[in-house]
């Protein structure tokens, strides 16, 4: 029988929580992709403090969820700001030219004969926050086509050898959750005919489907900590 590839590439769960306190294991969830925490407590132990702080200091009410705004809802200019003044670069894109060498003979006194320029070789890719070897992002409602996008950045940004790691923070919250909040408000904060669970329908933002793609290899050999917000994150107002 097959083995699943989560088994595989993803680690322990006991490993990954180890390396959080326990107020953030309560407000958030944490999976660790080809050893992601490992090389963050190793490599970037700075950034990772930085990146807790930054979820320490983060909440999202439940009037904000409520409330008119999409992906770009306070919460997440918030979120921006927070990352910010830890120091994080906002909307870093990754541009590069391949400059391909063909020598004929061996060893040192090998003649080039042919060089090619391969222009936008890895082109415009980008990341919502950089800094040092770590990329870091937050999704709260794009369709869930954009973990693809930022997972492919993360890969095209550690191949080059920007990165080691990348940090995804996106919502871990059900459907029944949702429902709990009632009606969405529109601008004056009057109660609308819309359900809070239907403006955050199937085709959202989510850990489960960003899960998949991380098991199906989007970001390559690129390690993956993906944190995802849980309902003890969510303030009453």
């Amino acid at each position: 029988m097959a083995r699943d590839i989560s088994d595989l590439v993803f680690d322990p769960q006991e490993l990954a929580e180890a390396a959080f306190d326990d107020d953030l294991l309560r407000r958030y969830s944490v999976r660790s992709y080809r050893s992601a925490t490992a090389v963050l407590q190793q490599r970037a132990p700075e950034e990772f403090e930085t990146i807790k702080q930054v979820l320490r200091a983060f909440t999202i009410s439940s009037t904000e969820i409520r409330s008119p705004g999409g992906n770009r809802m306070e919460a997440t200019t918030r979120f921006a700001r927070l990352a910010g003044a830890a120091g994080f670069h906002e909307e870093v894109h990754i541009e590069a030219d391949l400059v391909v060498k063909l020598k004929a003979g061996k060893g040192q006194s090998a003649q080039e004969v042919d060089r090619i320029l391969r222009q936008d070789y890895i082109h415009n890719h980008m990341i919502d926050f950089w800094k040092g070897r770590v990329a870091f992002d937050y999704e709260w409602n794009s369709k869930d086509q954009t973990y693809d996008r930022d997972l492919y950045a993360f890969r095209s940004f550690f191949e080059a050898g920007v990165i080691d790691v990348g940090v995804i923070v996106t919502r871990e919250l059900s459907n029944e959750f949702f429902k709990s909040l009632g009606h969405c408000l529109d601008r004056l904060g009057r109660e609308t005919d819309q359900t809070v669970a239907a403006k955050f329908g199937a085709s959202t933002t989510g850990t489960h489907k960003l899960i998949s793609r991380i098991a199906a290899g989007r970001s390559g050999g690129c390690p993956v900590l993906a944190i995802g917000i849980l309902p003890e994150n969510i303030t009453p107002e």
